[in-house]
């Protein structure tokens, strides 16, 4: 490893960035460098621009040019302190699209197809949770405050802790998963002993019983996540509940242009204040939702693992 690549990874290891930013921003600078075939601290801002309109020509995601962007532009800011070339960096303007959200019928007929009864207890928490994939896959027993009916979230984006209500009929669904196979440590243990399922294996897991169930729209694990926002939004729960739930810390993440088609505001109720009767909008915590403080989660009482021995 060069001094260079081991300087920019310990600024990043010093402002406490996750893992996942780390590699992603030590990849956009070894990227560039492979390009031009320079080290990184040699390229002049026009050779970074170009590089840019590369990735353009290549036709990357805007999430990803983006991505690539603020690494480079931490590199050249912090690493090498060159604020001259930073605001040279520009960010590409991301379109600005309507989510994939499925009707709550969708749901069940996703749940359904799933091979499994681990694979639809999973899907059927990343919808109730609302949770981000990675959120998903790091879930552990202890997570769940079954006394509380809450489920702690530990480290989200942004490493951050969060509550989430936990449906009656969800726990219930958990604790009868639990006892048939008992996983330790990891809610949802992956192929390898001691490791969780991967991310690319829930896409993978949504996309085929996505297939399965016949679902014309192109489904992925934030569209369970968009999904349950949209359903809580119809049913009457309002934006700031959402956007507390989702771990939002900007409320124009949760705007109704993101998570429903309809509704200015404050949500409106959806049939006339009545909770849905579909199968799936069931696993979701129904609007009279319990006084979280803060996005913090304190430290929970009870013996590790209590929830899961309950009858």
């Amino acid at each position: 490893m060069t001094p260079l690549r081991q300087r920019l990874l310990d600024d990043l290891r010093l402002r406490n960035y996750s893992p996942r930013t780390i590699e992603a921003s030590v990849a956009a600078v070894a990227k560039i460098a492979r390009h031009f075939r320079l080290p990184p601290d040699q390229l002049s801002p026009e050779q970074i621009r170009q590089f840019q309109v590369h990735l353009i020509d290549q036709r990357v995601s805007f999430s990803q040019l983006n991505q690539v962007t603020a690494g480079l532009r931490f590199f050249y800011a912090v690493t090498l302190g060159r604020p001259d070339v930073v605001h040279k960096i520009a960010y590409g303007k991301r379109p600005k699209k309507l989510p994939v959200v499925l009707a709550p019928d969708e749901v069940t007929r996703l749940f359904d197809a799933a091979r499994s009864g681990r694979d639809r207890t999973l899907l059927r928490t990343a919808y109730a949770l609302g949770l981000r994939v990675s959120e998903l896959v790091a879930l552990r027993p202890e997570h769940i405050d079954a006394a509380r009916g809450l489920v702690v979230v530990r480290q989200g984006k942004g490493a951050k802790d969060r509550l989430v209500p936990l449906s009656a009929r969800l726990l219930d669904e958990l604790r009868a998963s639990w006892r048939l196979q008992r996983p330790r440590p990891w809610l949802f243990p992956g192929g390898r002993p001691g490791r969780h399922l991967t991310a690319a294996g829930v896409q993978r897991l949504i996309r085929r019983a996505a297939q399965r169930a016949g679902l014309s729209k192109p489904v992925s694990p934030h569209t369970l996540r968009h999904s349950s926002a949209t359903h809580l939004l119809e049913a009457g729960c309002d934006l700031l509940t959402i956007q507390r739930l989702l771990g939002h810390k900007n409320l124009q993440t949760t705007a109704p242009g993101r998570v429903s088609h309809r509704g200015p505001g404050r949500a409106r109720v959806a049939r006339r204040g009545l909770w849905p009767r579909a199968a799936a909008v069931q696993l979701l915590p129904q609007p009279s939702l319990p006084d979280l403080p803060g996005l913090r989660a304190g430290r929970l009482a009870g013996a590790r693992g209590v929830w899961l021995a309950a009858d």
